[in-house]
């Protein structure tokens, strides 16, 4: 078995990607209380551009997936992410990019989450089998929502940050 065979590549995603929701719940919950995580930071960062990566190693159809957009999205938005934190340093109006940047990249996780949830879980796939039925739009409505409020909370915290290990 190698890890280039489906089922184990799957499983990789899902570990990097589980890693990196935590990672990013620690990192998010860090710039709320105007606390910037150094190592939690590198970590959620990395396996957050990993996930995305990843996510282009699954077999397609040939036309581009919902999956794949939402990808190259993520890796714009670290890309941001990642410019403002390391690049530069967040001085000025960088802060507030990097908060916002890593609020959305952490949202288009869960995002995938919710969605994978929705696919893989047979009462919820009752619920919404093509993911076009309410309990879909409304669970990721109110997961949209849910991070609004945390980015514009963490935004205005952010001036007043300070690093930590």
């Amino acid at each position: 078995m190698t890890i280039f065979e489906l089922p184990t590549f799957t499983l990789f995603h899902v570990i990097i990607s589980v890693f990196g929701i935590i990672a990013g719940l620690i990192v998010v919950g860090g710039l709320l209380a105007a606390s910037e995580f150094k190592a939690w930071t590198a970590f959620f960062l990395g396996t957050t551009v990993f996930t995305s990566a990843t996510g282009f190693g699954f077999p397609t159809t040939g036309e581009t997936s919902p999956a794949q957009v939402v990808g190259v999205v993520s890796l714009a938005v670290l890309a941001i992410c990642i410019a403002a934190r390391y690049w530069k340093q967040l001085v000025g109006r960088w802060r507030a990019t990097y908060v916002v940047s890593a609020v959305a990249a952490l949202y288009l996780n869960v995002f995938v989450l919710v969605v994978q949830l929705f696919a893989k879980t047979p009462s919820l796939a009752q619920l919404a089998p093509t993911q076009r039925e309410a309990p879909f739009a409304v669970t990721q409505g109110l997961v949209l929502l849910m991070f609004a409020w945390i980015g514009w909370s963490a935004v205005r915290a952010a001036p007043r940050a300070r690093a930590s290990g």
